[in-house]
């Protein structure tokens, strides 16, 4: 079918070349972890989604949101086998719109979801980056997206990961590479930068494996700079998940250092962290993880923002250590 792809995004179906961004949005993109399932680790879940989460009534919201995002001209759209029933959900937008052929879609496997559409389980998602999980997940993410999957990546490297060293699954992903598909990989915990910089030394028949990367980076966890600005030199395009630091950067938690920036630039402080995001010049893409159109819209206002120096190094106070974050990251009670 035919396709255009902001230049942002860095990789395009086989044989296809990337197209200009035409908006700034299109360097933000949405991501469904907070609705895809009735239960996340995002801080103001209670006021943000309705009591009573069916399937039907997150099925409605994420297509709200996709409806809202597409018209404000975001085009890439990240889900995961994990994030409930959100691979679902896209996959219906997209069946119901065949006119949408401009947008590319992202998706992860390594992680299941057991929750049970619960959000009191024991235990929400099981972690297995083994070859039959990605046999399995392939074909169940195909099953709902079929060609319109651009973006497959590994979920959630970190450098003990088996996926950095597996032969047999990266001739498996090689083999999906060949075929048109874009292979990447996520990360996340303190030591990101270490599986960024072992996931670029992954190739196949000489050949680099990896063409994507999605890391956590915010005002708090800044660590995998170097190694994301690294990947951007070796041609990877880097897509930024975790902006927001799972709700700890927007009202009513911000730090007080931001919330007296975004005071003086009148805008939201979700706006402001991802502005600042935005600025990095090895960043490909910014994921929103709104989970309403109220929230959509102000992020995707950090296409806006201009911040001077002073502000930038107030706002550069606020970085956390990584054992830290993570740590406190690893305490947050799914709502």
């Amino acid at each position: 079918m035919p396709f255009s792809l902001p230049q942002a995004l860095g990789f395009a179906r086989a044989g296809e070349t990337p197209g200009a961004a035409t908006t700034a949005s299109a360097h933000i993109g949405l991501g469904l972890a907070a609705v895809g399932r009735p239960g996340y680790i995002n801080l103001g879940r209670d006021r943000d989604l309705p009591a009573d989460r069916t399937v039907d009534a997150l099925r409605e919201r994420t297509h709200e949101l996709l409806d809202a995002a597409y018209a404000q001209g975001v085009r890439y759209f990240d889900v995961a086998r994990s994030y409930g029933r959100s691979e679902e959900f896209l996959a219906e937008w997209l069946t119901a719109r065949p006119d949408i052929d401009d947008v590319v879609v992202g998706s992860k496997w390594g992680y299941t979801y057991t929750a049970r559409w619960t959000t009191d389980a024991v235990q929400h998602e099981v972690k297995d980056h083994g070859v039959a999980t990605y046999e399995r997940q392939r074909a169940e993410t195909a099953a709902l997206l079929g060609d319109r999957l651009d973006l497959y990546q590994i979920h959630s490297v970190t450098p003990d990961s088996p996926a950095l060293t597996d032969r047999e699954l990266h001739a498996r992903l090689a083999e999906a590479a060949a075929q048109g598909l874009t292979i990447g990989f996520s990360t996340s915990g303190p030591a990101q930068a270490d599986a960024i910089r072992a996931a670029l030394a992954v190739t196949v028949d000489g050949q680099p494996l990896f063409r994507a990367v999605q890391s956590t980076y915010n005002l708090l966890e800044t660590s995998a700079e170097p190694a994301l600005a690294e990947a951007h030199d070796a041609g990877l395009t880097v897509i930024v998940k975790e902006g927001m630091a799972n709700g700890r950067l927007a009202d009513p938690h911000a730090p007080d250092a931001l919330k007296a920036v975004a005071a003086q630039t009148s805008l939201g402080c979700d706006a402001v962290a991802l502005a600042v995001i935005l600025r990095r010049p090895w960043v490909g893409v910014v994921l929103s993880g709104a989970a309403t159109t109220g929230q959509l819209a102000s992020n995707l206002q950090a296409a806006t923002v201009d911040l001077d120096d002073e502000q930038l190094s107030r706002l550069g106070t606020l970085t956390e250590d990584p054992r830290a974050y993570w740590e406190r990251r690893g305490q947050l009670p799914w709502h």
